[in-house]
């Protein structure tokens, strides 16, 4: 039976916030895992953070082939995938399956897909009158958003909101939703 703790490979395309939310968790003992590999889509003050926390990084861009990624998976011995606002459809090979998650801004199937990332995802919200908004973390399929829902977190959109004061709200709670789905993930794989 393996000992180590899994591993994750992480990507990213911004500024790294919810790269550093998960780092912590895995620091403070809260997800029992570690952050073996972070790939950026291009370089940005994610790629920045990343390095300054000593985690190895990559930055790639363009498209992931299926080929790129199951190297990247078997060098590092990676359990699961971690996409954390990572701005590209990435390819799930068959042997992926299962072992790639998401999250989204918005509680999904509302407000998912292409396109939808961001503030144009809440300022859908917004348009929309919603009362309620938050956040999924899902397995990743080779279309956007549209795969099993392992957690999802809401909170109440408040008279007067905005873009970004929306989004805050919404990113209070995938600062706990990703940590909660990540580890029910590895108790589903028997990992932990």
């Amino acid at each position: 039976m393996k000992t180590a703790k899994p591993k994750l490979l992480v990507f990213i395309s911004g500024g790294g916030r919810t790269l550093l939310n998960i780092h912590d968790r895995t620091l403070d003992g809260s997800l029992p895992a570690e952050i073996k590999l972070v790939v950026a889509s291009r370089a940005c003050l994610g790629e920045e953070r990343a390095s300054q926390r000593g985690l190895p990084t990559l930055i790639v861009p363009g498209t992931l082939t299926s080929a790129d990624l199951i190297e990247l998976v078997r060098l590092h011995d990676i359990e699961l995938v971690v996409l954390a606002g990572y701005l590209r459809l990435m390819p799930v090979p068959p042997e992926l399956e299962g072992r790639m998650v998401n999250i989204h801004p918005s509680l999904l199937p509302k407000y998912g897909g292409a396109g939808m990332y961001g503030h144009h995802v809440h300022e859908a919200v917004l348009a929309a009158g919603d009362d309620e908004s938050g956040c999924t973390v899902h397995l990743c399929t080779p279309e956007y958003d549209r795969g099993r829902i392992l957690v999802q977190r809401r909170c109440p959109v408040i008279k007067g909101d905005t873009p970004t004061t929306l989004a805050a709200r919404v990113f209070e709670q995938e600062l706990l939703a990703l940590p909660e789905a990540i580890s029910l993930l590895l108790k589903e794989r028997g990992r932990i």
